[in-house]
């Protein structure tokens, strides 16, 4: 009986070792590793929902982006060269499945980084599982400012963009409107439901030189604006800025040109879809004005000019904004895994903060402290619902 005694508190003691030496590999664990000749890298994209269009723009830059690595030989990891793995979910725009898909990418399908989800809020839901994982999340749409900085302001470790944020954009606008565009009274009619158009609207209102001659709001969802323009029709302004997203954006822009509002309509790149023509119609979508992180009409380079013509090739329509920011990001990725000289995700994630002149077909990027890129914001106007022109703000 004694014998049984000790024997069991030896058995317990060993489990019980086992047990804290499981949780100390898990606390030494350092994020992800590819395994054998293949990088995984993982899409978190909304390919259904409300932001089906970003998302599904983004997983077709992003596949374009894998195949072309893969066809030129893959990345180079110190001596040898690895190919590309994507593994992609749905997250049905909706955050709590961009969280949980977040953890599988980690998790189980073990991804060295992650692309997506596109929006700021879902972005902000996977970034919990992202860092508690160590793995890097590019977000080619997520343009909220405080997307990439915790609370007390420092930088989140493992939350990256291929786009600009919302503050760059703002002011950009805020520039060209009063600087290019000689206007010096805007009216403004924004989402009052999103973060992405309250920061677009203080970022704005803090760089515009002109008046601000009034500042009307819509619900997201709304159909009728109506009422709104009327109220509009009364005051003076030079230019209507309408920060908020295309679904929304199409149907302002028609229904002013209906009530004979023809003023300059101005926007961000929520209008960079072309699903806002569609809803505008071409006719409506005249003199309207919006920032992007692409376009083709922009000063391009031959790299531009290959991509154009192999998204063009492959998808038999022509390239835009959110395929274009995904496209670069794959590509950020393989910089970053070939500067590091490792699959690892923790050291994915040091080349990504360290990226520097980085070539892509967005612009030439280099990564600032909060982990947004500096590049160009460009301002492309449509006439007749087609791009007229883009122009390059610094």
């Amino acid at each position: 009986m004694k014998k049984s005694k000790f024997a069991a508190m030896a058995a317990a003691l060993m489990m019980l070792a086992a047990t804290f030496a499981g949780c100390a590999n898990k606390a030494g664990q350092s994020g992800n590793s590819a395994s054998g000749n293949t990088i995984t890298i993982g899409g978190n994209f909304e390919l259904s929902g409300s932001a089906a269009a970003y998302g599904s723009a983004m997983e077709r830059g992003v596949k374009l982006a894998v195949k072309q690595i893969n066809q030129d030989g893959g990345v180079k990891v110190g001596n040898k060269k690895m190919k590309l793995k994507l593994v992609t979910k749905d997250n049905k725009s909706d955050n709590s499945q961009a969280a949980a898909i977040a953890t599988n990418l980690t998790t189980q399908t073990k991804a060295s980084a992650v692309i997506g989800p596109i929006t700021s809020g879902a972005g902000l839901a996977a970034l919990p599982n992202m860092t508690k994982a160590k793995v890097p999340l590019i977000t080619p749409g997520g343009t909220q400012d405080s997307l990439t900085l915790q609370k007390n302001g420092k930088v989140q470790p493992y939350m990256f963009r291929s786009c600009f944020e919302d503050s760059f954009q703002g002011k950009a606008l805020a520039k060209y409107v009063y600087n290019n565009m000689k206007l010096k009274n805007v009216a403004i009619l924004g989402d009052k439901s999103t973060d992405y158009a309250q920061g677009l609207i203080k970022a704005f209102k803090s760089e515009y030189q002109g008046k601000i001659t009034t500042t009307e709001y819509y619900q997201a969802g709304d159909k009728d604006f109506q009422a709104l323009l009327t109220k509009l029709k009364n005051k003076k302004f030079d230019a209507l800025f309408v920060p908020g997203y295309y679904s929304e954006a199409g149907l302002i822009i028609r229904q002013a040109r209906e009530m004979g509002l023809n003023q300059p309509i101005i926007g961000a790149d929520g209008f960079a879809d072309p699903k806002l023509v569609k809803i505008a119609g071409k006719k409506a979508a005249t003199n309207v004005y919006y920032t992007t992180h692409f376009d083709p009409k922009a000063p391009a380079s031959s790299k531009v000019d290959d991509y154009l013509k192999l998204y063009k090739s492959t998808y038999h329509e022509d390239a835009a904004t959110f395929d274009a920011l995904s496209y670069d990001a794959v590509y950020m990725i393989k910089q970053a895994i070939e500067d590091e000289k490792s699959t690892n995700s923790v050291k994915v994630a040091d080349g990504l903060a360290k990226l520097k002149n980085f070539k892509g077909v967005t612009g030439t990027i280099t990564m600032d402290k909060k982990h947004n890129p500096q590049k160009p914001v460009i301002v492309s106007k449509l006439e007749n619902g087609t791009e007229a022109e883009a122009t390059a703000v610094k």
